[in-house]
């Protein structure tokens, strides 16, 4: 692997490239990648918001102190598969493969453990991959089978035969996120001293639904009643004028009773059942179906927060922690409640975007928000970049490291483009595109060839939010006439990212009909 020519100036400036430290022993940055799954910004208390002081979240806080945090970092496609598959090659969904929950990875796909691998990287990936297919690129695995199991989850390991969709594995006994975390910490301690850098994936489940938690958290929040988010009680596109009805709250209390009637056939367990809403009015109905969900999810957050700071100890000890970047992120948000929903896929904020933070102690200054606009395209740019080497081949992304020292590219993006794939009728597909102040999306509700979605198409639409004067995304506006030189503009952004990304969609007539009757052609 060709490890990139050393900058003068940055030497000049103080910064030592990593290509010119290559060749010293342990010169290269140590990699620790910790990736939850669905936890959202709105519980990371780092990010403000009605649930900031509520979210036990100290290592969180602690990692933000010593390092970046991302503002504004946002997924490509607000679901896990994708977003996962993003986060490794670089790559937008039509061009890695991974549109939906459904698709699986390409082997053959060039990807930042390969890439890292090929570069003299130990590489290491410890619980949830997600992907279908059989890790590539790593020295070790350790992966849950599918989604895992919060309690006494099934690995499987990269010694023993890839099971495919055979759930076939070890059973080890304990709560997941404290394993994963220990698994981490074991295979640290057993590379630590070989002379090479390593990266390591750590990808806890949590706090995926059903939001469990260990027994030390089950007292937690015990007689807390949580503040609701303002628009917790949105019913639907009559009172906001958004076009599509979502996931309500209703929704997760439904798969609750079905549960607690008879666990043994539901996908999965949740957590203090039974609970019923069963007789209740609606309002009072949400609001109680919200205190539960919150109370679970943040129980489950909390002990993610408890096993983050497990790991920085673990650097620490070891004598690691200054040469290792840390970053924390999970794979994209969450609606707790906002807009009435629970869930992710949609484009509006608290589904799309990210929480990101990174601490690298001998470069990126300590205790730094940084607002420009970044995606998990770039992730693996970013990390091949620290690591002296070329992003994988393939990579859309661009390397965010020089944001991370305050010295944003005057050409950096002004804008990010999102698409997600899958159709429902409560969740059209759609197209996304967003600027530092608004936000255009295209509901263009069709499923094509798309993997678990809906066959039945629902009448294309259009949302169009001021995010300056409404953050909560409450008023569509796109009908709203003072806007639309703005809408006007927005719509050819997006048509330029399309081309720019390649995400044309040239070979589907049934999406260039949809296309052209829009005004999108």
């Amino acid at each position: 692997m060709k490890l990139k020519t050393p900058c003068f100036a940055a030497a000049v400036a103080g910064i030592v490239p990593v290509a010119a430290l290559a060749s010293q022993p342990d010169a290269r940055p140590n990699i620790l990648f910790i990736l939850s799954d669905d936890h959202t910004s709105q519980t990371w208390g780092i990010y403000g918001g009605h649930l900031a002081d509520y979210a036990r979240t100290d290592n969180i806080q602690r990692l933000a102190r010593e390092g970046v945090t991302l503002d504004n970092c946002y997924c490509t496609n607000s679901i896990s598969t994708p977003s996962r598959a993003t986060i490794l090659t670089g790559r937008y969904s039509h061009n890695n493969g991974v549109y939906t929950l459904s698709d699986t990875l390409d082997t053959s796909l060039p990807t930042i453990a390969k890439t890292l691998r090929n570069a003299g990287y130990r590489t290491a990936l410890v619980g949830k991959w997600h992907l279908g297919s059989q890790p590539q690129g790593f020295d070790y695995y350790s992966v849950f089978h599918d989604q895992g199991e919060y309690r006494d989850p099934t690995f499987q390991d990269s010694d023993r035969p890839w099971p495919g969709n055979i759930n076939y594995g070890m059973r080890v006994r304990g709560f997941s996120t404290d394993i994963v975390t220990d698994k981490t910490i074991d295979w640290i301690k057993k590379n630590k001293d070989s002379g090479e850098p390593f990266l390591m994936c750590c990808h806890f489940k949590a706090t995926h639904e059903p939001y469990d938690f260990p027994e030390r958290m089950r007292h937690l929040y015990d007689g807390v009643v949580f503040p609701e988010p303002e628009n917790m009680l949105d019913k639907g596109p009559e009172t906001n004028g958004r076009t599509f009805r979502g996931q309500p709250l209703e929704e997760i209390a439904r798969r609750w009773a079905v549960a607690s009637a008879d666990p043994d056939k539901w996908w999965c367990r949740y957590p203090e059942l039974p609970f019923s809403v069963k007789g209740m009015a609606p309002v009072p109905a949400r609001k109680a179906i919200y205190q539960k969900l919150i109370r679970d999810y943040l129980r489950c957050a909390a002990t993610v927060d408890d096993n983050i700071g497990r790991l920085l100890d673990a650097l620490d000890e070891m004598g690691l922690a200054d040469n290792t970047i840390v970053v924390y992120v999970a794979d994209q948000g969450y609606f707790l409640g906002e807009h009435g929903f629970f869930d992710k896929r949609m484009f509006y904020e608290e589904a799309a975007r990210m929480p990101f933070v990174i601490r690298y102690p001998r470069e990126i200054p300590a205790g730094k928000r940084n607002a420009d606009l970044i995606q998990n395209v770039d992730f693996a740019a970013t990390l091949a970049d620290y690591a002296g080497v070329e992003p994988p081949e393939g990579s859309q992304g661009r390397s965010f490291r020089a944001n991370l020292r305050g010295d944003t590219p005057d050409d950096w993006r002004k804008s990010i483009y999102y698409r997600y794939w899958t159709h429902h009728d409560i969740r059209p597909a759609h197209i996304g595109v967003r600027t530092d102040r608004y936000k255009l999306m295209f509901l263009y509700g069709d499923p094509l060839t798309m993997t678990g979605s809906d066959a039945t198409p629902t009448e294309p639409s259009w949302e169009f939010y001021d995010l300056q004067a409404d953050p909560k995304e409450n008023h569509n506006l796109y009908g709203d006439k003072a806007y639309q030189n703005v809408i006007d503009k927005m719509k050819k952004e997006m048509l330029r990212l399309r081309e720019a990304t390649g995400d044309t969609d040239a070979a589907s007539a049934r999406m260039q009909s949809i296309l052209k009757a829009e005004g999108l052609k």
